[in-house]
This record gives C-alpha cells, sequence and structure tokens, in this order.
C-alpha cells in the first residue's frame, strides 16, 4: 500500500479555531513499523496554550451548558456518520501511527462511532428524582447538571476509541472539554476533534492541545477552571495527577493490569491458548487488559504450552498495513527497551524462556520496532514478569495444584483490572465470579475487550474507586445533584 510522502503539520484548536502553539514548536509523530515515514508534524504546546484552551472551554460551558439535549445528540449522531465515512482513511492513519493492524484499527474507528451514537441516546435520558416531603406544601426533586470544564488525557494504544468515550458523555451532558491526546498517536485523535468540530460543536466547546506531558500537564489538571479531570494511561501518572488535584476536582483514572487467565483441568487446552494468545499478543501486548499472566492447572499445563508455543508460532509478524499481519511492531523505542529488559529479568529470575523475545532487525524489520512474542514456562508468582505490567508481548505461565491457588495467585497483585477462566465446571464459574478481584470478569472469553453499553474499571491500583467509564454509569462522572426543596 502506497504511503503519502507529503508530511502535513497539523494545529491546536482553540475556540473554534485551528492555531499554533504560542512558541511554535513542532514535533513529529512516526511510524513505529518503519521510522523513515513521518505520519504528521505537530504542536507542541505549552502551558500557555492549555490556558488559552481552558479560558476557551470555560467561556463555551456558559451557552453549551443550557443548549437542548436533543441538539447535542444531533452533533454527535453527525460526527459518527463522518467517522464512518472516513474509515478507510483513518484505519490507515490510525495503523501508521500505533502499528496496530488494518483490521483492528477498522474496528477501532468503528467501536468509536458507535460510542458517539450510544451517548447521543443515553444524554437524552439524563434526571433526577421526586422523593417524598413531610410538608405538603413542599416538593422536593433532584436534577443533573454538567460540572464545567473537563480534562481529557488518554494514551496512545487506543488512541480513538479511549477519547471517544471519555469525550461522547461529557459533552452530551453538557460539560466543555480540553483534549490532549498521547504525542505517539495525535492524528488519529485530531481526526476525531475535527468530526465532533464539523458536526457543528460550537467554539470553545471542545479544545484540543498537542504536546508533551512535560509542558502541559501540570496546566491540564490544575487550572482553576478545571472542574474534573479523566486520565487512562499508567500507574505512576495517574498518582501524580491524583496529587495534583485541586479538592474540589473530581478524577475518573484508568491505570495498570497484570491480567490473569486461569486454565482449568476441564478447559479446552486449544481454546485456552487462543484466547492468551487474542489477549497477550493480538495488540502486541500493548493493552491494559491484556492477558499476562496465565495460571495453569498442573494436569492441563504441559498440554496448554505445547499449543501456546506451537499457534504463537503461526503468527505473521510485520507492518500492519500489510495484509495477512496478525502482530505489529510497539508503539515506540521506549516500548521496545521495556520489553527486552523484562525479557532479560524474566531470564534472570529463572523463568524459562519457552519462546520469542529476540528483538527482529532484519530485512522489513529494519526500520522498526518489532520484537518477537515471549513466553515464559516455570514462571514463580513473586518473579517481577509475574507481578509487574510490562505492556508488551509477553506471556507468564504459572502452574497451580488446586484451584485455591490459582485463584490466590490470580489476586496476589497490586492490579484488578481484568481476568478471565476457562472452565466448563459451573462451580468454579461461580466461585471465580464471586471472588476474583477484578473490574472485569470474564468466562471462556479473553481478558481483552469491552463493549461500549458496559460498564469498565478496575480495582485496587488499576482505577480510582469512583466512577466507570462506558455504559449509562459513565454519565455519572460528568455530572452532579441538586436537590431541590420548591414551596407553593
Amino acid at each position: 500500500m502506497a504511503i503519502e510522502t507529503t508530511v502535513q503539520t497539523f494545529q491546536n484548536l482553540i475556540d473554534g479555531e485551528w492555531i499554533d502553539s504560542t512558541g511554535k514548536a513542532i514535533f513529529e509523530s512516526v511510524n513505529p513499523a518503519n521510522r523513515s515515514d513521518i505520519v504528521g508534524r505537530f504542536q507542541a504546546s505549552e502551558e500557555a496554550d492549555v490556558a488559552l484552551a481552558m479560558e476557551a472551554a470555560e467561556r463555551a460551558f456558559r451557552t453549551w451548558r443550557n443548549v437542548a439535549p436533543s441538539k447535542r445528540a444531533e452533533i454527535l449522531y453527525r460526527a459518527a456518520d463522518l467517522l464512518e465515512a472516513g474509515l478507510e482513511q483513518y484505519a490507515l492513519e490510525l495503523t501508521r501511527e500505533e502499528g496496530k493492524t488494518l483490521a483492528s484499527s477498522r474496528m477501532e474507528v468503528k467501536r468509536s462511532a458507535q460510542t458517539l451514537r450510544y451517548y447521543a441516546f443515553e444524554g437524552l435520558n439524563i434526571s433526577g428524582e421526586t422523593l417524598p416531603s413531610d410538608d405538603p406544601t413542599i416538593s422536593i426533586y433532584t436534577k443533573k447538571e454538567p460540572l464545567g470544564v473537563v480534562t481529557v488525557i488518554t494514551p496512545w494504544n487506543f488512541p480513538i476509541s479511549i477519547p471517544a468515550r471519555k469525550i461522547a458523555p461529557a459533552l452530551a451532558t453538557g460539560n466543555t472539554v480540553v483534549f490532549k491526546p498521547a504525542s505517539d498517536t495525535p492524528l488519529i485523535a485530531l481526526r476525531l476533534v475535527q468530526a465532533l468540530h464539523e458536526a457543528g460543536l460550537p467554539a470553545g466547546v471542545l479544545n484540543f492541545v498537542t504536546g508533551p506531558a512535560s509542558r502541559t500537564g501540570h496546566m491540564l489538571v490544575t487550572h482553576p477552571a478545571v472542574k474534573a479531570v479523566t486520565f487512562t494511561g499508567s500507574t505512576g501518572a495517574g498518582e501524580t495527577i491524583q496529587r495534583s488535584v485541586r479538592l474540589s476536582t473530581r478524577i475518573q483514572l484508568e491505570l495498570g493490569g497484570k491480567n490473569p487467565l486461569l486454565v482449568m483441568e476441564d478447559a479446552d487446552v486449544e481454546q485456552a491458548a487462543e484466547l492468551a494468545i487474542k489477549g497477550g499478543f493480538e495488540l502486541t501486548g500493548q493493552a491494559c487488559t491484556g492477558t499476562s499472566r496465565v495460571i495453569v492447572m498442573e494436569e492441563a499445563h504441559d498440554r496448554f504450552v505445547r499449543a501456546l508455543v506451537e499457534k504463537t508460532g503461526k503468527l505473521s509478524i510485520g507492518d500492519g498495513c500489510r495484509q495477512g499481519v496478525e502482530i505489529g511492531p510497539l508503539a515506540n523505542a521506549s516500548q521496545l527497551k521495556n520489553v527486552r529488559e523484562y525479557i532479560e529479568i524474566g531470564k534472570a529470575e529463572g523463568a524459562v524462556l519457552a519462546y520469542g523475545g529476540e528483538q527482529l532487525t532484519e530485512g522489513e524489520f529494519a526500520n522498526g520496532y518489532f520484537v518477537r512474542p515471549a513466553i515464559f514456562t516455570d514462571a514463580a508468582p513473586s518473579m517481577r514478569i509475574a507481578r509487574e505490567e510490562i505492556f508488551g508481548p509477553v506471556i507468564s505461565v504459572i502452574r497451580a495444584s488446586s484451584f485455591a491457588e490459582a485463584m490466590q495467585i490470580a489476586n496476589d497483585v497490586e492490579y484488578g483490572l481484568s481476568a478471565a477462566i476457562c472452565t466448563f465446571d459451573p462451580v468454579q464459574i461461580q466461585h471465580f465470579v464471586a471472588n476474583i478481584q477484578s473490574g472485569v470478569v470474564k468466562v471462556n472469553r479473553p481478558t481483552t475487550g469491552n463493549a461500549p453499553q458496559v460498564p469498565f474499571g478496575g480495582v485496587k491500583m488499576s482505577s480510582t474507586a469512583t466512577y466507570r467509564e462506558s455504559g449509562r454509569g459513565a454519565l455519572e462522572f460528568y455530572t452532579q445533584i441538586k436537590s431541590v426543596y420548591h414551596g407553593v
């Protein structure tokens, strides 16, 4: 597939105008499969640019909060149509920016359009309640109101679907937004902003600022106009945000994971291996819900490992734009370095590298961030590779001698985002669902994947114990309750 050689410079969107950053500095977004392919140039914004965006959002909130819900819905519906109209272009741009396969990129763009439509509808159903009163001359009721300016900070691994599921409910409930995407994937984020802007959002309702967190992050979460911050990214960055915001600022943090897949004695090991590959390798392991630990009962262990290694060996690795490729590159040099370091840590800790783990550097791989998926066996629950988030295509297989031991291993980490089990035993399924410490639970399904209508979030260090993303519950984060006592 031909790649366009003209490199375009893109601007910030502030108060309805596409403008350069105040400092005029720019940075490049580069294709991780081919570092000589520059996807675009973007504004390296500073705190002054964020301040302008905040001021614009604060002004726009005064009128946007009073726009009829049906009018807001119309804009979201139109934006969804625009995304789908540009599906092939946007999918290609997403693959060039992030590295995932074209099939995965198409699915992500489609899901983002679905998310816009979902919240366009749900935004029409926001309501309070009428409450009983001891005084017959007083009516008591509640109403839900928007918060104000919301800061949206998103990662590079799902660079359009995660912004969509944050921005759509914010807009549907009458808030205004300042949005900063990850610097590795600003173009596909800009396409979402363009769709909403062209669909008719008034000036200042959605503001878009690119640039490194080191230059913009503090102002994004501490500006006096900010009433809420929604962030998806590393646990370390989330903790920094939590310490930085004011007491009155609402926060929603979706962070790391160390997600287990339990394989029981009665499991179909062929199916279990496919689920492990889908959860652990399909997105080059770069998903917060990705499978990174497989806890296998002793009876099924050897059969499972053989199936996992055999199936992994058949995966096609390469540029996600190429037909038939199943595993793309890691997203950037930092990701490659991190994954390679953890593979060495695993070997040093005494785990057996049963398959893969080497960096690919010859031929078509020479100019990209490619690594062969790694499978460790004989991993102990105490090893770093079995406890720390790697965020790459590395699976640690851990033996268990009983269901109780498997559950103990699964829960004995600081994260609790997604967990899955392979079994047909209804008693084990019920026990797993009831006792696994995880916000998302799957039965005979991969740890990855979530539907837009279903609440999403974790427990322990995977999320703040506040509000869920996705589903109707997401609307609660963006609204506040006002209690009204109405006398006659």
